[in-house]
Parts: structure tokens; C-alpha cells; sequence
């Protein structure tokens, strides 16, 4: 694949998720009271430079003049972190970079997008523990809400790094350990299906759809089906359990979206789904990779599949 195209779609995804109207996301009508549609602009703009380096490096293991240990995902993680962090003072898009690095190299490295699938679960497996710090650097930079203080491996703690390197922790090992309280490591560990799956339900949807009431009915489904773990960390599981139930409720017209909204947002950002949102910046990304084109019909933006 060219290497701007899978750039360039890493980019217009996460602007699109989050420019869309999300039910307790930030989005073009509504904000929180730190952070704006402009932090996501600015944020998940300035990481080109890092994601063509990872396309770069992407190309360099697929002709083997790299290996996959030496990838240095953690590193570009970190990297792309910290840029997003010198433009604005949020943190819009940690997530999004997480997921973004290692499939992007992917992508550079597979036949096709499912092939990438494949190739990135390998550069997960074969990462090193270095990466792991760095991603620990990065999560310091992020400096996301609901990271848990007081466990093993405590990503603030001083002695964190000893206890990595002494037990040999690489991302594999980490998502295996995060996973439940964090959905972007599941994806890690299940090649990015959840990524996958909604981009497919998005292919299918944007064809019956505007952009706008296909985004909102793919997130929608995810809410209902899926646990938003960022809600978890933030307000805990019976909150997150609330919103799932909640989402299910819309979708089965007991609730209206905006009663829904409302819900969502009348404790600030405590319910704010962004777990969920990253997931769609994923599956809005791979949508824009497979090739598509804005056309307004009837006074609403449409995505038109440029092929069958």
C-alpha cells in the first residue's frame, strides 16, 4: 500500500469519530468543559511525521532489513504521544495512537488489510520489554483518567521499570495483564477483531446511511454489546454496566438518543465512552483505507465506497 494513503486514512479517521454526534462523546456540538472538537483537531493532526515513520519502518520489516523485535512500537507510541501533548492540553487521542502505530506497520508490512492483521499480532508478540517502557513513558506524557495507582507494574511508580525489565514484560505480556480493564490491549491480543468487525459493519451501513446515522448506529451497537472500559476505570463497573444497558435500551426504542446523551453526560465525563470511540476511530480508519469519497446528498455528507 502507499505509504501517505495509509497515513492520511489514520488521520481522517480519528477526525471523523470525532466530529461526529456521539451520544456523551465530544463531537461538533458538544464539548466537555477540558476538552474540545479543537484538541482532537490539533492532537490527532500533528502525529503524520510519527505515523509515516511507522509506515516507514513498516516497509523496512516486510524486505526484512528489520526485524520484528526492533520495530520499536513503544518508541513511536511514545513519540506521537508526546507531539499530540505539545499542541494542546488534553488528552484526546492516547488511545487512538495506541492502536493506530502498531497496525499501521502492519498494514505496511501485510499483502492486504487482513494480511495486517496477522503481521501486527506478530510485532506484539515479538516486542521487547523496552517497548513497554516506553509505552509506560507515553502513559506518563498521556497521562490518561482512571489509571489505577497501587498495583503491579503501577505505570507511576519509580520502581515500575525494575519490575518490568525483571520479569521481561513486553506488550504481549502486558495486554495479557491489562486486557480486562483496558479494550484497546484486548485488541492487541485478538488482531484488532473488534476494529475489524466494526469496520465491516460500517462498509455495509454507509451505503443505507449518511455518514453521520451510520457512525451513530455502529457506536451505538458497540455500547450495547461491549463494555466501555475507560467508564469502568473512570466511574466503575455498575456505571459501565448502566451504560451498556442504557445503549440497549435506544436501540430497541425504550430510550430516545437524546435522553440518552442527556444520561451520558449529566456527570461530565465520567460516563464519556471513549473506549468505545477509539474502536470506531479504528473502524472509521480502515474505512477510509478501503477507499471512500464524501458526497453531500439532500443536505447530509454521505461516504461512497470508491469500489465494490
Amino acid at each position: 500500500m502507499q505509504r501517505w494513503r495509509i497515513v492520511t486514512s489514520f488521520l481522517i479517521g480519528p477526525l471523523l469519530e470525532a466530529s461526529v454526534p456521539k451520544p456523551g462523546n465530544v463531537n461538533r456540538f458538544r464539548d466537555f468543559k477540558d476538552l474540545t472538537l479543537y484538541h482532537f483537531i490539533l492532537g490527532d493532526t500533528t502525529v503524520a511525521g510519527v505515523y509515516y515513520e511507522a509506515v516507514k519502518r513498516g516497509e523496512l520489516l516486510r524486505k526484512g532489513l528489520l526485524k520484528p523485535s526492533e520495530a520499536g512500537i513503544g518508541e513511536l507510541i511514545r513519540r506521537g504521544v508526546s507531539v499530540s501533548k505539545e499542541v494542546q492540553d488534553a488528552n484526546p487521542n492516547f488511545g487512538v495512537i495506541v492502536l493506530s502505530v502498531p497496525l499501521m506497520m502492519g498494514l505496511a508490512m501485510g499483502r492486504d488489510m487482513l494480511d495486517a492483521r496477522k503481521k501486527t499480532k506478530l510485532l506484539i508478540e515479538e516486542s521487547t520489554v523496552r517497548d513497554t517502557m516506553e509505552l509506560y513513558r507515553a502513559i506518563r506524557i498521556a497521562n490518561p483518567k482512571g489509571i489505577p495507582s497501587g498495583v503491579k507494574y503501577d505505570v507511576y511508580s519509580d520502581e515500575s521499570f525494575e519490575e518490568l525489565f525483571k520479569d521481561r514484560v513486553n506488550l504481549l505480556r502486558l495486554a495479557e495483564i491489562s486486557c480486562e480493564r483496558e479494550l484497546i490491549f484486548c485488541e492487541w491480543l485478538n488482531s484488532y477483531e473488534l476494529s475489524y468487525s466494526t469496520f465491516a459493519r460500517l462498509y455495509d451501513l454507509v451505503k443505507e446511511l449518511p455518514l453521520e446515522e451510520a457512525v451513530q448506529k455502529v457506536f451505538l451497537k458497540l455500547l450495547a454489546e461491549k463494555t466501555d472500559t475507560l467508564i469502568q476505570r473512570k466511574a466503575g463497573k455498575k456505571e459501565a454496566e448502566l451504560v451498556r444497558i442504557s445503549a440497549k435500551k435506544v436501540i430497541e426504542g425504550e430510550m430516545e438518543l437524546r435522553e440518552f446523551d442527556d444520561f451520558l453526560r449529566e456527570k461530565g465525563d465520567l460516563r464519556n465512552p471513549g473506549s468505545i470511540a477509539d474502536i470506531t476511530a479504528m473502524a472509521l480508519s480502515l474505512l477510509s483505507l478501503r477507499g471512500v469519497r464524501l458526497e453531500m446528498r439532500e443536505r447530509k455528507a454521505w461516504l461512497v465506497t470508491s469500489r465494490p
